[in-house]
């Protein structure tokens, strides 16, 4: 639902009044009598708030106050003062720091003000427009890059760790999903697609040094005892362990080589787990347990056939929005 409402801040009852009488057949009016009503009706009300009125002088705090905590907190509403004609002065100091779209001099010409409100709320409705197409731009170049990440996965380990990962990613991917795994937001403004990809790759590589590190670090046994003792060293504030079992409490936190942002290596303990899937290689069950998982190393499955377009499935699971 786009928003469509005006909200009026000004201390005067018969000002709100008036304003409300004279707009109200043009858009649905709030009201509120001083800058903290303003602000509390803005956090509430924000996705419904089209334009935003108030008065310039109040006795708690003048009315660009509340334009600069729009501007900052809700800033596709549009932003008008109204003032005294002798207050002038003070409006115009006020158009920078609240970025208003327009000042309105009182008393207010009637047909001026349902012009100047006309207009703010048209401006609104593009605002909106445009807001909602670039969020859903960017919900599409979010699903890509995180289509891209879980395919360079494969090639990452195949490049760097040198054998055959697909049941730990596998495993890998399966977590991810369990956990809701989602690509970061990027600030297009800052990076285009250019930057994006060169800082993608060298993300890339340097996960791929730290797998190739981590492998060095495991050694060659796989038993069990010493397979889930590799993990709980990995992860040591991740990962109690009981005998074979290991028990990771906060999933989430491991999969920031899918979730990291662009320009920033993952923590430790994120290329860490999956160093540890991979040089363990086999396919692991995480179960529920609470908020977390159990990892049991001795319940390991043995090798089993997975499908042609299993890493296909995972990519379109991980890309899609979460509902």
């Amino acid at each position: 639902m786009k928003p469509d409402k005006i909200l009026y801040v000004d201390d005067e009852s018969m000002a709100l009044k008036y304003f409300e009488r004279l707009v109200g057949p043009m858009a649905p009016v709030l009201t509120a009598q001083s800058v903290e009503e303003g602000k509390v009706l803005l956090d509430q009300k924000a996705g419904e708030i089209a334009v935003l009125v108030t008065d310039q002088r109040m006795p708690s705090a003048h009315g660009n106050e509340l334009l600069s905590y729009a501007r900052e907190r809700h800033p596709l509403i549009v932003r008008m003062l109204t003032t005294a004609y002798s207050e002038l002065g003070l409006a115009i100091e006020a158009i920078n720091p609240g970025e208003i779209y327009r000042y309105i001099t009182k008393p207010w010409d009637l047909e001026s003000l349902r012009a100047d409100l006309k207009n703010a709320l048209e401006l609104a409705d593009l605002r909106s427009e445009r807001d909602s197409l670039l969020r859903e731009k960017m919900l599409i170049l979010q699903q890509q890059l995180m289509a891209k990440r879980v395919s360079q996965l494969a090639v990452m380990c195949a490049g760097f760790i040198g054998k055959d990962c697909d049941e730990s990613l596998h495993t890998y991917l399966d977590g991810a999903v369990q956990v809701g795994c989602r690509a970061p937001e990027v600030n297009w403004h800052v990076l285009d697609h250019s930057d994006l990809m060169q800082a993608e790759v060298l993300r890339e590589i340097a996960i791929g040094r730290e797998l190739v590190k981590w492998h060095g670090e495991f050694g060659t046994d796989r038993s069990p005892a010493a397979v889930a003792a590799a993990l709980v060293k990995v992860l040591p504030q991740q990962a109690p362990l009981v005998g074979t079992r290991v028990r990771i409490p906060q999933p989430k936190a491991l999969y920031g080589v899918l979730e990291g942002a662009t320009n920033e290596v993952p923590p430790a303990e994120a290329i860490a787990w999956l160093a540890w899937l991979t040089w363990f290689g086999d396919y692991i069950e995480l179960t529920p347990q609470g908020s977390g998982w159990e990892v049991n190393v001795e319940a390991a499955r043995p090798p089993f056939a997975l499908s042609k377009d299993w890493l296909a499935s995972y990519i379109d699971r991980l890309a899609q929005p979460l509902n």
